[in-house]
This record gives structure tokens, C-alpha cells and sequence, in this order.
């Protein structure tokens, strides 16, 4: 018995088929991730045209076809062996990865839980090889078959061999939605590759390749909505590159279901990023809501490690501050100018609204060179009473209007004092925007009544503009208090009584590594022993939350990703709800001056498409919609 006991105890190499099918394991869930490391394998190759014939979702049959350079004779037995590569040769090669695949695992992995055939003709050859698998860990010898230049390459019976593995696959309709997904975002990460997807004999997807920048594959992958509501940038900057298309705010979804960024063609989903796309987003999305994007990330390979993951999902940045910042910034500034010029509300068939698509007035108008009745092809009859504002009219008409928002930042009510906002225009100012030229439309146009006390009716050059009068000027406090914060170079408040914390190892590690953010931030956090922090002073605007707790939340964050928001997000979450008090608020009659006044406050200030909490804040509605609702014309 104990002779047993000894044996089965025994340190032995496993089988090679064995080893193929753990690796299997690892990497080939489903037919999609399958599919996946082929075309990865045939993108390497430098295919510009990958075909795909699937038969019962790929269970039963996937067939992947390419143009790339194809494989040498000598070469196919070898690149059914486990560990063989062409892509890397020593320890320089695997630290700065430039290839989708490296591992030289996919195929011997594949031809392990299938029935593998492989044909190809390396382009300066005279004859295609054909090389087959059955999971035995064994390879045919190559035979010469008719066949392009390129690769072909077929499986038949996934998991045969593996019954147990095969019960966990889903319906046909299922696997096939997934293989679906894999061709669509290799598609968006290849834009000069054509592919072609067959289920059953029946082509569901055909992609003709583009330029890069070209909108039609991303029409084609994601639906012709998201070009028209998204914003295509490109920024450079201390060797990396951001670029693609950055959903508008005003665009979003209740599921993160249509985000991809890609990192030097691979797509990825990485804490780092995300984090840092979200943040680019802050203030401008309505909560519960995810934003659309398809972004390109390029940098030098070796300042990230892709070697993380078996799917090669997760990478890690070698520099991570330095790309979450890039990242934040560039995206912050396009979704900040977005929300501001491009801020009206978008109409979705999510949304299952069926009232007119908004227009953009920036896009067309702008103050620096406005647009006169006469080329808008209307008659100025109709705005004598408001455009003709005097700036003495102005002076005693916008009392209303600055006593309100002025009345919840009294000396003594807020911490707001030191911030010096100014919230409403002088009266000079005020004359400067309201004395022009009667044939003169700015971006917003001029107020013509009120609605039910709640929103602003006025005329631009392209019809009707719809202003939520709270919600806009919410989003004009609360840039100036932001503004007015940071030029101040957040005020610090000593606490009464220091709060003393009991921290892990691994969070004091965190401070210590990051105490530079705690002062930037105006927290003034002290070490008192290994494993005790102690809180001296915070944010005047901070001064009645909780600190112990936000000090806390901050150093989880940054033990589990290195980043952390929090301190920002919750200062701007006070001055969020400062400028919504501090707000018109609705039911409150305003004169025509009033009125105006909000509408130039918005045209100055940034993202006024959405107030603070996501909402929008106007909307467009041009003559020809108007009109096509009275048939006018018709």
C-alpha cells in the first residue's frame, strides 16, 4: 500500500498531447477565441484579406484564409510544435513586442482539441505544402496541393477529444455572435485589411479595407450613428499617439458594450486605461451611462509589457503615470470642447425618443464670424425688443438673475469664499456683448419668452433653440468655481483635531510611493508609525467630508491600480452641488436681458452642452425640421 502511495506521488513529465491540450485550455475557450489567435497569426503575416467559413458556429467547421507571406515547406511540421516561432529570437526581441502573437502556442494548441489541416505557398515559391493533425500530436508529412500565395487553415470537430470541455459551449447562435464580435474588432484594429465572414455558406460580414481615418469600416463595425455622433482627433506627444473616434457625451449607453482601444493594433482592456478614459469623461456624462469610443494608442513597444496574460488582454505600462496622464488630457480636451460646441441633445434609438435630431449652431456659426438675417435668408422684424439691448437695459433688467446666483455664495455660507467667483458679467462686460449690430445672430441666438418657467425659447440663424435655464447656468457656476479653485492652488484648512489611520502594509507602500499627489491635492497626510497615518490638514472645501474615509478609498485605489481620482472627484462633487444651489432655479421669471445674459455666459464657457451631472443642457431645432412638421412646402 505504501509502494502505491509512493507512486502516485511521483514527480514525472507529462505527455505532449497532454501539455498541448492544458495550453488549449489556457487560450481556446470557444471558437471565437480561436479565431481570434488565427487572424492575429495571419495579420502578422502581413495579410491585407483574411476570409472566414465557419459551419455550425465553428464547432463543427473554421476555415480562415489569408494572403500574408505564407510558410516554407521545411517550416509547417515545425510550426505545429509547441514554442516555435518566427516572431521572436532572444530576451531584446521579447522585451519590445511588436507582433499581435509571439508564443508560439496557438496552433499547436488548436491542432490539439481539433482535426487540423494546414496549406500554404511562401510567395517567391513554385508549389504549396499541405501539412494535417488529428490531436494525436502527430503531423503528416507535407504534400503538394494547388493553392495562392498565402494560408489556409482549417479545423474540423472542436473538443472532439475533449468531451468534457465540449459540453460547455453554448448554442450555435451564441458561439457565432462571439465569432462575430472577434472579426468586428480585428476589423476596427486593421482598417487596410479586407475581411469577409461566411456562416454556413451565407456571407454575414464584408469589409473592404479604407484608409485609416476613413469612417466607413467604423459605419460598417459599429452602425452609422457613431461617426455622425462621435469626434475623430489625433494627438501626439512625448512618443506616444492618441487618435480615433471619441463618442459625444450626449451619445452614451447604459452598457460599456461599444468601447475599444486598441494599443499598437491589440485591442485591450486594461485597468489603467480605463481609468483614465474615465476620468476624460468626468462631468460631462449622465450617471449610470457609458461612453462610446474607438481609440488607437501607439507607442514604443518596449515601454509595455503585452507578456501579462494568456489572451494578451492585460498589458503593463512600464511608465503608467506618464500614459494614463496622455491618455486623460488629450480626451479631456476633446470631450470638453465636444460638450461645449457640440452639446445638444442626441436623439438615439436607445433612447426611443422620436423628436427632431438637434443641429449644432457652432458648426455653423460663430461669434467671431456671425451670421447675418439676411444669409440665413429670415427678416430681423421679428427680435427688435431683444436684440437691441442697451447695456443700461441690461444693468437694471439682470438683477433678478445675479441676485439669485449670487445669494448662495455669501461671505460665511460656503467654503467658496476664498475662490473669488465671479458668476455674473459686470456691467461693462455686460455692454460689450449686448451692444452689437442689429443683423448680427450670436451662436445661441437671442431669447424670445420663457416656458412654464423652466426653459428659454430663442432664434438662432438655423430656427428654434431650447434652453434648460437651471441646468445651464448649474454648468456655468460650477466651471467658474472649478476655474476660481484651481487658480487659487486649492486652499488647505488645518483640522481641529488631526484623524489619526490605521493603514495595511501595502496602502503605507502606496502613500509613500504617491505622497506627492496627497500635497498637490491640499491633503496634508503624515506617517506616525509603520502602519499609522495621520491627517492634518485638507481641501477648504473638503473641510466637512469625510477624510479618514476618502484617504482611505484613495490609497485602495492606488494600491489596486496604481491611480486615484478620488480627492478630485469628490472636491468636485462639493462644487457640483454648490453651483446646483447656487443655481436659477426653475418657476423663476426672467426678463428678456436675463435670459440673454445666460445664453452668452454659455457660448463662454467650456462643455455648456451638459450641465454637471451629465444632463443636456439645449437642444436645436432647424427650420427645415420645423417646417417638415407643418408640411410646409409640401
Amino acid at each position: 500500500m505504501s509502494d502505491t502511495t509512493s507512486q502516485k506521488h511521483r514527480i514525472h513529465a507529462l505527455d505532449p498531447r497532454l501539455i498541448n491540450q492544458i495550453a488549449a485550455g489556457e487560450i481556446i475557450e470557444r471558437p471565437a477565441s480561436m479565431l481570434k489567435e488565427l487572424i492575429e497569426n495571419a495579420l502578422d503575416a502581413g495579410a491585407t484579406s483574411i476570409d472566414v467559413e465557419v459551419e455550425n458556429a465553428g464547432v463543427k467547421r473554421l476555415k480562415i484564409s489569408d494572403n500574408g507571406h505564407g510558410i516554407l515547406k521545411q517550416d509547417l511540421a515545425m510550426a505545429l510544435s509547441r514554442h516555435a516561432t518566427s516572431k521572436i529570437e532572444n530576451l531584446n526581441d521579447l522585451e519590445q513586442i511588436a507582433t499581435l502573437g509571439f508564443r508560439g502556442e496557438a496552433l499547436p494548441s488548436i491542432a490539439s482539441v481539433t482535426r487540423m489541416t494546414i496549406q500554404s505557398r511562401e510567395a517567391s515559391a513554385e508549389q504549396a505544402w499541405m501539412v494535417s493533425s488529428d490531436g494525436n500530436n502527430q503531423t503528416t508529412e507535407p504534400t503538394p496541393v494547388a493553392h495562392p500565395a498565402g494560408t489556409t487553415i482549417e479545423t474540423r470537430d472542436l473538443f472532439y477529444n475533449t468531451p468534457a470541455r465540449r459540453k460547455f459551449l453554448r448554442k450555435d447562435n451564441t458561439e457565432f455572435k462571439h465569432l462575430d464580435q472577434v472579426v468586428r474588432r480585428m476589423a476596427l484594429s486593421r482598417f487596410d485589411v479586407a475581411f469577409k465572414l461566411m456562416h454556413n455558406g451565407r456571407v454575414v460580414l464584408h469589409l473592404p479595407s479604407v484608409p485609416a481615418d476613413d469612417a466607413r469600416r467604423l459605419k460598417m463595425v459599429c452602425g452609422d450613428n457613431v461617426p455622425e455622433n462621435s469626434l475623430y482627433f489625433d494627438e501626439q506627444r512625448d512618443g506616444m499617439r492618441l487618435s480615433g473616434w471619441a463618442g459625444l457625451p450626449s451619445f452614451s449607453r447604459s452598457q460599456a458594450d461599444m468601447q475599444y482601444f486598441f494599443l499598437n493594433g491589440r485591442l485591450i482592456r486594461d485597468k489603467t486605461i480605463v481609468h483614465a478614459v474615465r476620468l476624460g469623461y468626468q462631468d460631462v456624462l449622465f450617471h449610470g451611462r457609458h461612453p462610446v469610443y474607438v481609440l488607437y494608442l501607439e507607442m514604443d513597444p518596449a515601454g509595455v509589457d503585452v507578456n501579462v496574460h494568456p489572451t494578451k488582454h492585460e498589458v503593463r505600462f512600464r511608465d503608467s503615470r506618464s500614459v494614463h496622464g496622455f491618455v486623460f488630457r488629450s480626451l479631456q480636451r476633446q470631450v470638453g470642447a465636444s460638450a461645449g460646441d457640440v452639446g445638444s441633445l442626441q436623439v438615439t434609438a436607445e433612447q426611443g425618443a422620436a423628436a427632431p435630431r438637434p443641429i449644432n449652431p457652432n458648426a455653423q456659426i460663430s461669434q467671431q464670424n456671425p451670421i447675418r438675417y439676411q444669409e440665413a435668408g429670415r427678416s430681423p422684424s421679428g427680435y427688435q425688443s431683444s436684440e437691441r439691448v442697451t447695456a443700461g437695459q441690461v444693468r437694471e433688467q439682470i438683477s433678478g438673475y445675479q441676485k439669485i446666483a449670487e445669494s448662495a455664495f455669501r461671505p460665511g455660507q460656503t467654503p467658496s469664499d476664498n475662490l473669488n467667483v465671479e458668476l455674473l458679467p459686470k456691467a461693462n462686460q455686460a455692454e460689450s456683448r449686448f451692444d452689437t449690430g442689429a443683423d448680427e445672430i450670436p451662436p445661441m441666438g437671442y431669447a424670445l419668452a420663457q416656458l412654464k418657467g423652466v426653459y428659454i425659447l430663442a432664434e438662432n440663424a438655423l430656427g428654434l433653440v431650447l434652453v434648460d435655464m437651471h441646468a445651464a447656468h448649474e454648468r456655468i457656476t460650477y466651471e467658474r468655481l472649478k476655474g476660481a479653485m484651481e487658480s487659487a492652488k486649492i486652499q488647505q484648512q488645518p483640522l481641529l483635531v488631526p484623524v489619526t489611520i490605521h493603514v495595511s502594509e501595502t496602502e503605507m507602500m502606496a502613500w509613500q510611493t504617491r505622497e506627492d499627489l496627497f500635497d498637490q491635492l491640499g491633503l496634508e497626510v503624515e506617517q506616525l508609525d509603520e502602519t499609522v497615518l495621520v491627517i492634518r490638514s485638507v481641501p477648504d472645501v473638503l473641510v466637512n467630508s469625510d477624510v479618514s474615509q476618502l484617504v482611505r478609498d484613495v490609497l485602495s485605489d492606488l494600491v489596486a491600480t496604481e491611480h486615484s481620482s478620488r480627492i478630485e472627484e469628490t472636491m468636485h462633487e462639493v462644487l457640483s452641488s454648490m453651483a446646483c444651489h447656487g443655481s436659477v432655479r426653475a418657476n423663476r421669471m426672467l426678463s428678456i436681458a436675463e435670459m440673454n445674459a445666460l445664453l452668452r455666459d454659455m457660448e463662454a464657457t467650456e462643455r455648456s452642452g451638459q450641465c454637471n451631472h451629465g444632463r443636456p443642457t439645449w437642444v436645436q431645432m432647424s427650420l427645415s425640421q420645423l417646417d417638415g412638421w407643418f408640411k410646409r412646402g409640401q
